[in-house]
């Protein structure tokens, strides 16, 4: 009996979460109906052209055939590829939606539901089996909780906002990754360096979880005896090597190919952020005109060196003692870093932090439901351009709705005073969201500061994103792991 009910729930959660999935797909998308450039939506469908008509060795190039200017192919080799086989399945149903130079800006009712089909199927491959792996198999609860966390992991406003709304392939990279974990966790280490590397080259933002995952295996090879460590880092080596081989054959052919690729990949010409984003710098431009006192390369130098020094301490301490506890946490650390203090950051990369995090919901529901909120508010000003908000707050309200369902004696209890505490900043929090939410359409923006509701969403997020790094990393350092030591099972 209580199976059924376990399995109830997790099938209603599952169904719930590809409804809502493909009712966000109903919605407009990143520059729907907008030329000459259009949006995200325009830039996947235009990579599909060019990677269906022009060989590999031009996807990267600048050509008569293939303008850099109109969405250029910014996005590592699995991008590429998976593309290319959306190019063929597009082609398969009508060529004109990928003729070559001719097919800009095409957006047909039919091509949008294959566009929007592409994003879902991505979803149930990559993303939603490996969830509900993690959730369900992979972790010491009780059944109902394991349906719970799925169910929310999988109805996490933010990726089906970006994804299912503003259209990007961002469960792909996310889903490799979360593999990676998984078969880091199940002592799969080999296997699990070979899944981050896939997802390392479908999108390069991956490197916000590359020094936890360095750290992790190189420091497991150096608790090994030496002769096993060393024969299980070559192996590693080989395995990184080799798999990123085979991801670049296209681009070895010269190493001008190679180098085409590379600064496709990270264009430093772009500056030190995009657009307004809630992390360090855009809120420290607010007040000092960065970009006005220091060259690119200057920036380039700060902002590594600042990500760096963020991330070390994590790191170091993932590096000495090896678990998967601090490896979870060294992620989430790793990634929040990168978001505040590296450079050119999309808005949009708050996702990354994100799924780290969401695999603590149900270790820390409070933090992990607040910062999900918060992620997500921090999207509005690029939600409303794209004509999101609805849904926005429909699925803010449903994800939050079912987290206090689901952990109300957690969320909402006032047994302890550090309790009490939490739960009304929580409160309050999320009181101070919906207030700029609606300051944003009631409120007329002063003609001196035409940015002004979206540069305070910007400081009222980065300062919560502050708070969480500071938090995050005080539990990799203080906190003692989710699976204790009882009988013959070990801490991991």
């Amino acid at each position: 009996m209580l199976v059924q009910g376990f399995d109830d729930l997790l099938h209603f959660g599952v169904l719930l979460s590809i409804v809502v999935r493909w009712a966000v797909s109903r919605f407009p998308y990143s520059g729907a109906g907008k030329p000459p450039m259009f949006g995200d939506y325009e830039a996947q469908r235009h990579w599909q052209e060019i990677t269906l008509n022009l060989p590999a060795e031009e996807w990267y190039r600048n050509s008569t055939q293939n303008d850099l200017l109109y969405w250029g192919l910014d996005y590592p080799p699995l991008t590429a590829y998976h593309s290319l086989i959306c190019g063929y399945v597009a082609k398969f149903f009508n060529p004109d939606w990928v003729q070559l130079n001719t097919s800009r800006g095409f957006e047909s009712y039919d091509h949008k539901i294959f566009m929007r089909s592409t994003v879902l199927i991505a979803d149930l491959i990559f993303y939603i089996p490996v969830i509900l792996y993690w959730t369900t198999v992979a972790r010491p609860h009780k059944l109902r909780d394991k349906a719970i966390a799925a169910s929310l992991c999988l109805l996490y406003p933010g990726l089906i906002l970006i994804d299912h709304g503003h259209f990007q392939y961002n469960s792909v990279s996310l889903g490799l990754t979360l593999f990676a974990v998984v078969s880091l966790m199940r002592g799969y280490d080999i296997l699990g360096a070979a899944f981050f590397t896939l997802a390392l080259h479908y999108k390069q933002m991956t490197l916000y979880y590359a020094l936890p995952f360095f750290c992790y295996l190189l420091g497991s090879c150096m608790h090994l005896p030496n002769q096993k460590g060393a024969i299980k880092f070559i192996m590693l080596a080989v395995t990184v090597l080799g798999v990123s081989g085979l991801c670049w054959i296209p681009f070895l052919k010269s190493v001008d190919d190679a180098l085409v690729v590379l600064q496709r990949l990270f264009p430093f010409s772009r500056g030190l952020y995009e657009d307004k984003v809630a992390n360090i710098w855009c809120v420290l431009s607010i007040f000092i005109k960065l970009k006005a006192l220091f060259s690119t390369s200057s920036l380039v130098i700060l902002s590594t060196a600042s990500t760096l020094l963020s991330t070390l301490p994590s790191c170091l301490l993932l590096l000495k003692n090896p678990s998967m506890h601090k490896f979870r946490l060294a992620l989430v650390n790793s990634s929040l870093a990168f978001f505040l203090c590296s450079f050119q950051v999309h808005e949009k990369s708050i996702l990354l932090p994100a799924l780290p995090i969401l695999l603590l919901l149900e270790d820390h529901p409070l933090a992990s439901t607040w910062f999900a909120i918060i992620s997500t508010f921090s999207l509005v000003p690029l939600l409303a351009k794209d004509g999101l908000i609805i849904p926005y707050v429909a699925l803010s309200s449903l994800f939050l709705i079912g987290v206090i369902r689901a952990y109300e004696e957690l969320l909402l209890s006032f047994k302890s005073k550090q309790t009490s505490v939490a739960s009304l900043l929580f409160c309050l929090s999320l009181s101070g969201c919906l207030v700029l939410v609606f300051s944003m359409f009631t409120i007329q923006q002063p003609a001196r500061y035409p940015h002004l509701h979206v540069l305070l969403n910007c400081i009222y997020s980065a300062i919560h994103f502050i708070g969480f790094a500071i938090y995050f990393n005080y539990l990799q350092f203080r906190e003692m792991p989710w699976t204790v030591c009882k009988g013959k099972n070990k801490v991991k």
